[in-house]
């Protein structure tokens, strides 16, 4: 593409980049990271919209993704449009662009970090299935679904939390230049209606997607705000894999299930579960 650009030159436009789904389940960050780069060095992406309708995810995901949002915006105009929603770590993303536009009943916020792991031990034990386990230190299988924690293991898990917290409540505060105190006022977990949202400064103002195009539009000076889609190709293996919404909620069920420290708002991801159950 930046090769062909050379050669044809492209009339400016903005890029339109869907953020859907699960942060590290369905939403893989690192082929969006690359467009992200991608959409950085081009000459006709004069300006950019984040289409976020996701709950969040891993953490290390909506960093990652967070940090590619973050070097675009850097080098020009990148407008986030959280068009349903944009919870924990899909509302991290969003904070790293120049501009929050939210539907008035979107969803938005869910500022925390959640860790779970589901515990078999009592199903084994009924099937007659046991472990045994051998490890270097007392704490190498921390969280093992085999048994119960220790008391010293979920308080090593709290402090981990804690930690991620922290640092969650930080960059908003950085992002949206509220004082610390209030950003720990609004990190509850819980979720904010769009109109309510912009009340509490978390999101710039209220619209839909036509508004936040416009601004993009005006923001990177493209004429007539023409707008192109811009999202990864899709791999052989997803081409290949059957039914792209089962495949989705697969991968979207493995983040769920799994035995990691999030930036998720686990209610509104278990859709993903129930699919994979009917």
């Amino acid at each position: 593409m930046i090769f062909l650009e050379k050669i044809i030159p492209q009339k400016p436009r903005v890029a339109l980049v869907d953020l859907t789904g699960v942060i590290g389940g369905s939403l893989k960050p690192q082929p969006y990271v690359d467009l992200l780069l991608g959409l950085r060095e081009t000459d006709w992406a004069q300006s950019v919209i984040l289409n976020i309708d996701s709950p969040g995810g891993t953490t290390w995901g909506s960093d990652h993704l967070r940090m590619g949002v973050q070097r675009l915006a850097e080098e020009k105009p990148v407008v986030a449009f959280i068009r349903g929603l944009g919870a924990s770590g899909g509302y991290m993303v969003a904070g790293a662009a120049q501009k929050i536009i939210a539907s008035p009943s979107a969803l938005v916020g869910s500022i925390g970090v959640i860790s779970y792991h589901p515990l078999a031990h009592e199903l084994f034990q009924r099937i007659g299935i046991d472990f045994e386990v051998t490890k270097s230190t007392k704490l190498k299988d921390m969280g093992a679904f085999y048994r119960e924690s220790t008391e010293e293991e979920r308080e090593k898990s709290q402090a981990l939390v804690d930690e991620y917290h922290e640092s969650f409540v930080q960059t908003v505060a950085k992002d949206r230049s509220l004082e610390l105190e209030d950003a720990h006022n609004l990190a509850t977990g819980e979720v904010f209606t769009g109109n309510r949202a912009v009340e509490l400064k978390l999101v710039d103002e209220v619209g839909d997607f036509e508004y936040a195009k416009e601004i993009a539009a005006n923001l990177g000076n493209v004429p007539h705000g023409q707008v192109t889609r811009s999202n990864p190709p899709r791999s052989l293996r997803e081409m290949f894999a059957g039914s792209l919404s089962q495949n989705s909620a697969l991968s979207d069920a493995q983040v769920l299930l799994s035995n990691q420290i999030l930036y998720l708002a686990p209610s509104f991801a278990q859709g993903s579960l129930l699919k994979l159950l009917k």
